[in-house]
């Protein structure tokens, strides 16, 4: 694929993979973004996954037509990056790697290498440049954007900034899919709990005159980049895109469920708009990131061993650990004889910062009758 005249596209798509990073389902699969940028020096822009290595340096061969890359450069060592650096110096011993000095420490540690015995080292930093001919890169930290290491880099000529992970979704990049439900997913999953470094970052990038962005999963991003950044600046800022209501319930026998089912019935009658999840089967990620994506959410939980349902519980961690702030929350409870989910997902939630607990308090007996039906209707009148 050919991003210029003079960048191309080398990277790798992998269907066969069915959990990035062990736990986020990726059902239309993930990329493995590598660029060349082709000058009087060739510069690859990062590795790919270790089963892609042979696929990868295939690719780079075929692009180059004969000629030989003079540097790697790697702006973050997660394997799925990095994987296939030992492969590239032995198949283009000359080439020189390009990247960051903790990034260095890391491939010693991954590798037992970090090639500086070998003259291949060249460390850069904030305003670092690699001058390739026409094309100068300069470089951009970006510390714990999500790993410490991380650079972008960004080339004056073609107006790209070379992101990392940084606007990255699930999926290969010809997937049928709209961008912003798989990158929000991979955004607040992956980058969440990093906000402000995010924040931090978004105000380097407003300095620069930037025409494509070139991330390391999914498509390179050509147009409405006023759009993808917007959104970027929402999720590190916490900020909701939607005044709309997640309801995400754990129930064992039904009757939670039925409630957290007329809640949502009530709330599309107001005509709110609701995201509905099962925590028991959904897939959590979506879960998380539908909470980020709306300004109010509601728990609702059965009690279980004086405590919340297991799914429950995971998914307010997955919350909390991830920055969740600035929204409503709304409570469920349902006990039959000694209830204390409210209670302890209230305490769970305490790490929050700027949330809003609704006035209204559902309490469930075991089923719904006529006061707690009252009080969803109470609840869905507030919430609206």
């Amino acid at each position: 694929m050919q991003i210029t005249d003079t960048v191309k596209y080398v990277g790798v798509d992998d269907t066969k993979i069915d959990l990035f990073e062990g736990q986020y389902r990726v059902p239309n699969g993930i990329s493995y973004n590598s660029y060349v940028i082709i000058d009087e020096q060739i510069a690859v822009m990062d590795s790919v996954d270790a089963r892609y290595g042979k696929q990868w340096l295939e690719n780079i061969e075929r692009t180059l037509s004969g000629r030989e890359p003079d540097y790697l450069v790697i702006h973050h060592m997660e394997p799925d990056h990095s994987a296939s650096i030992v492969d590239f110096t032995e198949k283009y011993p000359n080439a020189k790697i390009v990247s960051s000095a903790k990034a260095f420490v890391m491939m010693a540690n991954f590798f037992g290498n970090d090639f500086k015995d070998k003259d291949k080292q060249i460390v850069v930093g904030e305003g670092g440049k690699l001058s390739l001919g026409v094309h100068e890169l300069t470089f951009v930290t970006a510390p714990m954007v999500h790993w410490p290491e991380v650079l972008m880099s960004y080339d004056s000529k073609d107006k790209i900034l070379f992101a990392a992970d940084g606007f990255g979704k699930f999926g290969i990049p010809s997937a049928d899919e709209e961008w912003i439900d798989e990158a929000r997913r991979y955004y607040i999953g992956i980058v969440g709990k990093y906000g402000a470094q995010v924040q931090s970052v978004l105000k380097k990038a407003a300095g620069l005159d930037i025409s494509i962005i070139c991330s390391l999963h999914g498509p390179v991003l050509t147009e409405n980049l006023g759009y993808y950044i917007s959104l970027y600046d929402k999720w590190s800022s916490y900020t909701p895109e939607c005044d709309g209501v997640t309801v995400a319930y754990a129930s064992i026998y039904g009757n939670t469920r039925r409630a957290a089912e007329l809640l949502a019935k009530e709330l599309s009658d107001l005509g709110v708009s609701v995201e509905l999840f099962d925590l028991t089967v959904c897939d959590k990620a979506a879960a998380i990131a539908s909470a980020f994506k709306n300004s109010k959410l509601v728990l609702a939980s059965v009690t279980y061993n004086a405590d919340v349902f297991p799914a429950m519980k995971e998914y307010i961690h997955g919350l909390v650990e991830r920055g969740y702030s600035r929204r409503t929350v709304a409570l469920i409870e349902n006990g039959s004889w000694a209830p204390m989910a409210a209670k302890v997902m209230r305490g769970m939630l305490e790490g929050s910062k700027e949330l809003t607990v609704s006035e209204t308090a559902v309490k469930i007996s075991s089923a719904l009758n006529d006061a707690s039906r009252a009080q969803i209707a109470a609840l869905a009148e507030e919430l609206a």
